[in-house]
């Protein structure tokens, strides 16, 4: 679980750089909500291979591992999403708590998620 949070905090800083950088070279031509799209793929693809070289270290189908982590990210940012809409509009938590929240909840969902599905 430890390697988990390294990897994912990581990724985490990976994720924000990447965003960063491609924002930075192409903001003025490009919609920032569209440059999400390959700071997501890139990312993913950097949470998957850390997953399976340094955590998981599983020896299954490559291909078939990468599409569940796919999912498993889909998931996990939806029910974020959902999760800090009921914190914060029907418990009326601050937004930077129930987010605090939300990372720690869909954290520990994404590990069992990623070591039973992904990379079981």
């Amino acid at each position: 679980f430890i390697l988990y949070l390294l990897v994912g905090g990581w990724n985490t800083l990976f994720g924000m750089g990447i965003y960063a950088l491609l924002y930075r070279l192409f903001g003025h031509r490009v919609h920032y909500l569209v440059l999400l799209i390959p700071a997501n793929v890139l990312a993913i693809t950097n949470a998957f291979l850390g997953y399976k070289l340094i955590v998981f270290r599983t020896r299954g189908n490559i291909a078939r591992e990468y599409i569940r982590c796919y999912v498993v990210y889909g998931i996990m940012m939806v029910l974020g999403a959902g999760l800090l809409f009921v914190c914060v509009e029907h418990l009326k938590f601050n937004p930077v708590y129930a987010n605090a929240f939300c990372v720690l909840v869909t954290t520990v969902v994404s590990y069992f998620s990623h070591k039973h599905f992904s990379f079981r």
